[in-house]
């Protein structure tokens, strides 16, 4: 007899696996699995929603079903229609939620008509229905999220305004140098940055937001606002459970949970204190996961050392960054920095004794293969290569 395989999340890392093995998948959302990291281009209106959708699944996907319970003893999962789905191997890849905040004018998950989090297809289809050229938009977050939103926005024709908490843009990813051009960037495509910047409630009539009250007492006028401040791993299904959740679901090196019959991928899943939250460690995982459910064969999963790469906007305005690992230097730190004002590109890498531990790039990635290998592979650099040739554009290759 086949083992059944229950996959709980139609994500990035469930629908990987799905992919991969014949899994009954439960997709919470009305919509077949997509490219979550395109939705901003969808926004934009630059691609259509078809058009982000993830390859086919093996077996069929079982849209709109909610998992709400499971039952560890019965190996059940127990659906919010009231079906009960049995497993012999479940698999969670519940995602992250967005992270509402403390604003005055939230209650909870209840949003003020004109308030959404850019998170699913639906918050995008949503806003892409509200915006229309001069609409007052404010977006509240200044990472990658918000700046995607905010460029997308723009390019709709609304009046943007982007209010950030934090000292700079992106500050996750960006040394300070990078997150300078990229605000240049956002603001020559039409969008209003403000950086230390606190937002303290909201302002709504009728059920509709009306403005975006900051700290300082200062008001911004604002028909939509967007909410991109961050997500959080969505993991009240295993903490009901009583499975081990600290960040995330707590997983080992074969993706198991505390319970040896659940495992964990994605957003949600925690690995050695570690909650990655992007898409190249929830493909590593749901790859490794599918190996081991077939076979008990294969590489346990032991982390994942991946460079974000991604590109904002579209066309003559497109801006390409990658970076990954830390970018702050230490004492003793290495550090090579290319400029070049004319095309708006910056280059920067950061050894440590003989190890690439951290870059950033901006505008021209033509390096980002070679640091790529070397930041991936954790290996020690060549002592014949000068540090300069890591920016170089064949990487030093030659």
């Amino acid at each position: 007899m086949s083992t059944r395989i229950v996959v709980v999340g139609g994500g990035t890392a469930g629908a990987r696996l799905a992919q991969r093995l014949p899994v009954t998948l439960l997709g919470e959302e009305p919509h077949a699995p997509y490219n979550r990291v395109l939705l901003a281009d969808v926004l934009a209106g630059r691609y259509a929603p078809e058009v982000i959708a993830l390859p086919e699944t093996r077996e069929p996907v079982r849209l709109g079903v909610r998992a709400v319970r499971i039952d560890r003893a019965a190996r059940t999962v127990e659906c919010a229609d009231g079906s009960l789905v049995g497993y012999d191997r479940l698999v969670l890849a519940t995602g992250s939620n967005p992270v509402l905040p403390p604003l005055r004018g939230l209650r909870g998950a209840e949003l003020p008509e004109g308030v959404h989090p850019f998170r699913t297809l639906d918050d995008c289809l949503a806003l892409r229905a509200l915006v229309r050229p001069g609409v007052r938009a404010v977006v509240i977050g200044g990472g990658l999220l918000g700046v995607s939103a905010a460029r997308a926005l723009a390019a709709l024709g609304a009046e943007v305004v982007l209010a950030q908490q934090g000292e700079r843009l992106m500050e996750r990813q960006l040394d300070a140098h990078a997150s300078s051009l990229l605000r240049d960037h956002v603001e020559s495509l039409g969008v209003e940055v403000h950086t230390e910047c606190r937002v303290s409630g909201l302002r709504q009539r009728d059920g509709a937001v009306t403005a975006v009250e900051l700290a300082d007492g200062f008001v911004l006028d604002a028909q939509v606002v967007v909410l991109a401040c961050g997500v959080r791993p969505r993991t009240a299904l295993a903490r009901e459970a009583g499975l081990d959740v600290r960040t995330g679901i707590v997983i080992d090196d074969e993706l198991r949970t505390s319970d040896p019959h659940i495992h964990a991928i994605g957003d949600c899943a925690e690995h050695a204190g570690h909650v990655y939250g992007l898409a190249a460690p929830s493909l590593d995982q749901a790859d490794i996961l599918a190996n081991l459910l077939q076979s008990d064969a294969g590489p346990r999963y032991t982390g994942t050392r991946a460079l974000t790469r991604l590109t904002l906007g579209g066309g003559a305005q497109a801006l390409d960054l990658a970076a990954f690992g830390d970018a702050t230097a230490r004492p003793g730190d290495d550090v090579v920095q290319l400029t070049d004002a004319t095309r708006s590109a910056y280059r920067k890498v950061v050894v440590r004794g003989d190890r690439l531990v951290g870059g950033v790039l901006l505008g021209d990635l033509a390096a980002v293969g070679a640091l790529a290998r070397a930041w991936e592979g954790d290996e020690a650099l060549p002592d014949e290569a000068p540090l300069l040739h890591l920016l170089t554009h064949d990487g030093g290759s030659s």
